[in-house]
C-alpha cells in the first residue's frame, strides 16, 4: 500500500497529456468545496427538536455557524502543516488521507446530531473534516502549477475552481437528501384553537393530562419549512429535519469520489517543461515575477509573505462570514418584504448561484491575472468590493421602505460580483506566491499562507453573528417600545417583565413581535446585516493598502546554486 501511494509511483511517462491532470484536482475540490454550502445545514441544525421552528433545547444559529468556522480553521492549520509533507510524499497519499478525513468527519458529525452532542459535530465535521479540507485543498495546487509553468494563473484557477463550485453540486444534493429524510412533526392545530401554557419561557399544551412542549410556527417559519405546512402549533420531538441522515449519505459519497480522484494524480518528471516554452530569462520587476526560488522557512522572514497574508486574510474575512449565513441572510433581508419571491426554494437557489459565481470568478480572475498582473487584479478586488459592500445597507434600507423587486435584483447582482472576486482571490494567490517566491516550494508556502484563511474563518463568522445578534437585540427593544403590554401578555402568555427569558427560550422573536406590532410598523429584519457590511468594506480598505506596497523579494532570501537560502 505504501508503494501504491508513493510519489515515485505517480511520475507521468513521456508524452503524457497534461490536460488530463486537472480532472482529478477539480473532482476533489468539488467535494471539499461543498463546505461553502454549509448555510444549507443551518436551518435544520437549529431546529432538530422543533423541526418547523426552533425549540428551547435546539442549538441557535451562532452555535452551528461556529462549526463552519472550526472547519475553516482546521483547513488552514492542516494546510500549513501539510505543505512540506506534500512536497515529500506527493499528492496521491495526501489526497487519500484527505478523502478519509472529509468523508469520515461527516460520519462522526452525524453521530453528534443523532445523540445531540454538539461537540461531536465540532470534532467530526469541524476538526477531522476540516483537516480533510486542508489536505485536499493543497494537494492539487503545486501539482498543476508544475504542469502549467507557462500559465500559472490559469493553473491555479483550474486547481481551485472546483472548490468554488462545490456548493453548486453540494447544495442541491444536500437539499435532496434533507427532503428525502424529512418527517413533519405532529400538528395540533391553529394557534387560536389550542390552549397554550407558558412556563419558564417555554410553550406547552395539555394533551390528555400530559404537558407536551410545542413550537408555534408563524408565517415566517412556514416560509422556511423544508416541506410546506400550515401555521400553528406542533409538538416538539415528533418529527425529523433529516440532517443526521443527510450527513451519513453525503459523507459516503464524498469518500468514494475523493479516493478515485486521488488515485488519478500524476506528477511531471524532473526537468519537464511544455514543448516550445522557455522560462523568462530575467526577473520581471514591473509585474513582480521572479525566476529565483525562496525556501519555505525563508519565505516567512520576508515582509512580502505577511503582506500577502493580510491581503488573503482580509479578502476572505469579508466574504466568508456572508457565505456561512448566505441562506439565512437573503431570507431575512427580503423574506419579510418580498415573501412571494424569497422563500426556502429561492434561498436554496441563491446558495447554488453563489457557488456558480464563486467558481467562475476563480477561473476568470486567475486567468486574467496572467495578462494584467496579480497586484492589479487585487486592486480591482478591493476597490470594487468596497463600493459593493457599502451598497448593501442602502439596498436593505430601500427595500424595507419600498419592497420593489429591483432592490432584490440589485442585491443579487452585487453579491454575485462580490463572490466572483472572493473566489478569484483564492485562485490568484498561488500564482502571486509563485511570482514572488518562485515555483520550487510554492506548495509549502501556499499551505502556510492558508493560516490566513483559518484566521478569516474565525473573524468573518464572529463579526457577522455578533453584529447580527446585536442588531437583533436592538430591533427587539425598538419594537417593544411600541407594543402594548396587555397585547404582549395575551399573545405570549407571560408579562413583559419576562421578556429576557422569553427571548432566551426562542419564544419571542422579531417575527413574533411583528404579529402584534401597531399597523404601519416597519419590519427591522432587512437591516440586521448593515453594520456587518460596513465593517467588511473597512477590512478591504486595509487589504488594499497592503497590496499597494508589494515589492520584489530581496535577493538575500533567494536560494543560490541549490545550496539553500543565503
Amino acid at each position: 500500500m505504501a508503494g501504491l501511494l508513493s510519489r515515485e509511483r505517480i511520475i507521468a511517462p513521456p508524452g503524457y497529456n497534461r490536460w488530463r491532470v486537472p480532472l482529478a484536482s477539480v473532482a476533489i475540490h468539488l467535494c471539499i468545496g461543498s463546505v461553502y454550502a454549509w448555510s444549507i445545514y443551518n436551518p435544520p441544525l437549529s431546529k432538530v427538536f422543533g423541526v418547523v421552528g426552533s425549540a428551547a433545547d435546539d442549538w441557535n444559529l451562532g452555535e452551528v455557524v461556529w462549526i463552519f468556522t472550526v472547519a475553516i480553521v482546521s483547513l488552514g492549520l492542516s494546510a500549513a502543516v501539510a505543505g512540506r509533507w506534500l512536497e515529500k510524499v506527493g499528492p496521491r497519499l495526501v489526497g487519500t488521507v484527505a478523502a478519509c478525513c472529509w468523508g469520515g468527519g461527516y460520519i462522526v458529525g452525524a453521530a453528534g446530531i443523532f445523540t445531540h452532542q454538539l461537540w461531536l459535530i465540532y470534532l467530526g465535521y469541524g476538526v477531522i473534516g476540516g483537516c480533510g479540507l486542508g489536505l485536499g485543498y493543497v494537494s492539487p495546487v503545486s501539482t498543476l502549477i508544475r504542469w502549467f509553468p507557462d500559465r500559472r494563473g490559469m493553473a491555479a484557477g483550474m486547481a481551485i475552481m472546483g472548490f468554488g463550485g462545490g456548493a453548486m453540486i453540494g447544495a442541491p444534493l444536500k437539499e435532496y437528501f434533507l427532503k428525502m429524510f424529512y418527517r413533519a412533526p405532529e400538528y395540533l392545530g391553529a394557534t387560536e384553537s389550542v390552549e397554550l401554557i407558558t412556563e419558564a419561557g417555554r410553550r406547552f399544551v395539555d394533551v390528555s393530562g400530559v404537558l407536551q412542549e410545542v413550537v408555534v410556527a408563524s408565517a415566517a417559519d412556514v416560509r422556511g419549512m423544508t416541506m410546506p405546512g400550515p401555521e400553528g402549533v406542533y409538538v416538539v420531538g415528533t418529527g425529523a429535519t433529516g440532517v443526521a441522515e443527510t450527513f451519513v449519505a453525503i459523507g459516503l459519497i464524498y469518500l468514494i469520489v475523493m479516493l478515485l480522484a486521488a488515485f488519478s494524480y500524476r506528477l511531471p518528471a524532473a526537468g519537464w517543461q511544455p514543448a516550445g516554452w522557455q522560462p523568462p530569462p530575467e526577473d520581471d520587476r514591473q509585474h513582480l515575477v521572479t525566476t529565483h526560488d525562496v525556501d519555505i522557512d525563508q519565505a516567512l522572514k520576508t515582509p512580502q509573505f505577511y503582506q500577502l497574508w493580510i491581503v488573503l486574510c482580509l479578502n476572505v474575512t469579508a466574504g466568508i462570514g456572508v457565505l456561512g449565513v448566505a441562506r439565512t441572510m437573503i431570507t431575512e433581508i427580503f423574506g419579510t418584504t418580498l415573501p412571494h419571491i424569497v422563500d426556502a426554494t429561492f434561498a436554496g437557489t441563491y446558495v447554488v448561484m453563489i457557488s456558480v459565481f464563486n467558481m467562475i470568478g476563480r477561473f476568470f480572475w486567475a486567468s486574467s491575472s496572467d495578462h494584467i498582473g496579480r497586484r492589479n487584479t487585487y486592486w480591482i478586488f478591493f476597490i470594487l468590493g468596497i463600493l459593493l459592500y457599502l451598497s448593501v445597507p442602502f439596498t436593505a434600507q430601500q427595500v424595507s421602505v419600498n419592497p420593489a423587486v429591483v432592490w432584490l435584483v440589485y442585491f443579487y447582482a452585487a453579491t454575485m460580483i462580490i463572490f466572483t472576486m472572493y473566489g478569484g482571490g483564492f485562485a490568484t494567490i498561488p500564482a502571486y506566491l509563485a511570482d514572488i517566491f518562485g515555483t520550487k516550494f510554492v506548495g509549502g508556502i501556499h499551505g502556510r499562507l492558508l493560516t490566513a484563511w483559518s484566521t478569516a474563518g474565525v473573524l468573518g463568522p464572529l463579526a457577522i453573528t455578533s453584529l447580527r445578534q446585536s442588531s437583533v437585540n436592538q430591533a427587539i427593544q425598538d419594537l417593544m417600545s411600541g407594543i402594548d403590554a396587555n397585547a404582549f401578555a395575551a399573545h405570549f402568555g407571560a408579562p413583559v417583565e419576562q421578556l429576557n427569558v422569553l427571548i432566551e427560550q426562542k419564544t419571542v422573536t422579531i417575527a413574533s413581535l411583528m404579529e402584534i406590532a401597531p399597523p404601519g410598523t416597519i419590519d427591522p429584519t432587512s437591516g440586521l446585516y448593515n453594520t456587518t457590511m460596513i465593517l467588511m468594506a473597512a477590512l478591504l480598505a486595509v487589504a488594499l493598502i497592503s497590496n499597494a506596497f508589494m515589492r520584489p523579494v530581496d535577493a538575500r532570501h533567494h536560494i543560490k546554486s541549490g545550496v539553500g537560502p543565503v
